[in-house]
């Protein structure tokens, strides 16, 4: 026999009805506030007096009813500019913001420099007296500028850093890489028992192989401040300590720098190229420099082009001696005729 006590179908029907009725509740209740907000948000806009529409007079810095002509609200603060602009063009040329920020400043560029120029704003020529003022104003604004030890460190790195990628001709972006470079050695502390010019040089050296603008260790060190071996074992340990990922120097990346250099055509430059590819792909290019593979490639490819220059003007722009250049062009004209004699 079973013992679930017997339930009348009317109690089901009670308890369903409730639950209905609490939930129509809940929503009437939430419609209800949602309507008293809408209520709220429509009075604001409303005029009090009228019940007009609500604007806004951005000249004036004053809310008016467009009806009545009350003034709700006045002595409103205007965010926006104080000029205006009736197209992009224009809008861009009186856009009034500073600087973008830059790497390459100890600073990244957001404070205050003061010319050098003993002017005033209207060009006119400063007394004397106000010429010493600014002098030491210049002076004191350059002391702040720096405030402790690392500061002083980063502003005369990157000035280096300035200096020689100006010396080298290296773009822009490859002085910030360098910057960015620099700056995760200090904040990671590869600078004590090393030299700040020395730190810099091979943060350098690596923005500019990283930017498929390579210089060879030979230019590096001729704009540097350090000796050679210095550089080189700079350079490995901040590659390894900052895991970078610097890919071997690629040998054509050098050609359109040479043969710029030596006023060679665009003919003379692409078959420079083609020399090292078929040097690639014949394996001639294993375990030699990259710098001379590219200087025996421009030289050999000006004789193919009838562009003739000689060993030794190549071998000054390359910075390379003229025995590596003749070694390097006999091995690429085998790796050539390799090709073409089946």
């Amino acid at each position: 026999m079973s013992n679930h006590p017997i339930t009348h179908p009317d109690e089901h029907v009670d308890e369903h009805e409730t639950a209905e009725k609490t939930h129509k509740s809940d929503e009437e209740a939430h419609d209800e506030e949602t309507h008293d907000e809408t209520h709220e948000v429509d009075e604001e806009l409303r005029c009090p007096e009228c019940g007009g529409q609500l604007t806004t007079d951005t000249e004036h810095g004053e809310t008016v009813c467009a009806d009545c002509g009350l003034v709700v609200e006045e002595d409103e603060i205007d965010r926006g500019p104080e000029w205006r602009a009736f197209d992009a063009s224009e809008k861009d040329s009186k856009s009034r913001v500073g600087a973008p920020t830059t790497e390459m400043m100890h600073d990244k560029g957001l404070s205050t420099n003061i010319g050098w120029q003993d002017k005033d704003a209207y060009g006119r020529s400063l007394s004397s007296r106000q010429r010493e003022k600014m002098q030491r104003l210049r002076t004191w604004n350059e002391r702040f500028r720096t405030r402790d030890s690392k500061e002083r460190n980063l502003k005369q790195a990157l000035g280096e850093i300035d200096r020689m990628a100006s010396a080298l001709g290296l773009p822009e972006n490859v002085r910030e890489t360098a910057s960015v470079i620099y700056r995760r050695a200090l904040d990671e502390d590869l600078l004590p028992g090393r030299s700040i010019e020395g730190v810099a040089t091979a943060a350098l050296y690596a923005a500019a192989r990283q930017a498929g603008t390579p210089r060879s260790l030979d230019e590096i060190t001729g704009v540097s401040r350090v000796e050679k071996d210095e550089i080189a074992r700079t350079y490995r340990y901040v590659v390894r300590e900052l895991k970078l990922e610097i890919q071997p120097a690629d040998p054509e990346s050098y050609v359109p720098r040479f043969a710029s250099d030596l006023g060679l055509s665009d003919e003379a430059e692409m078959r420079a190229r083609q020399l090292l590819e078929t040097a690639k792909d014949q394996g001639v290019h294993s375990g030699k420099s990259p710098v001379g593979l590219a200087a025996a490639a421009v030289y050999a490819a000006s004789l193919l082009t009838n562009e003739k220059v000689t060993q030794s003007e190549v071998s000054e722009v390359a910075n390379i001696s003229e025995v590596t250049i003749r070694n390097r062009y006999h091995e690429l004209l085998d790796a050539e005729e390799g090709i073409a004699t089946p």
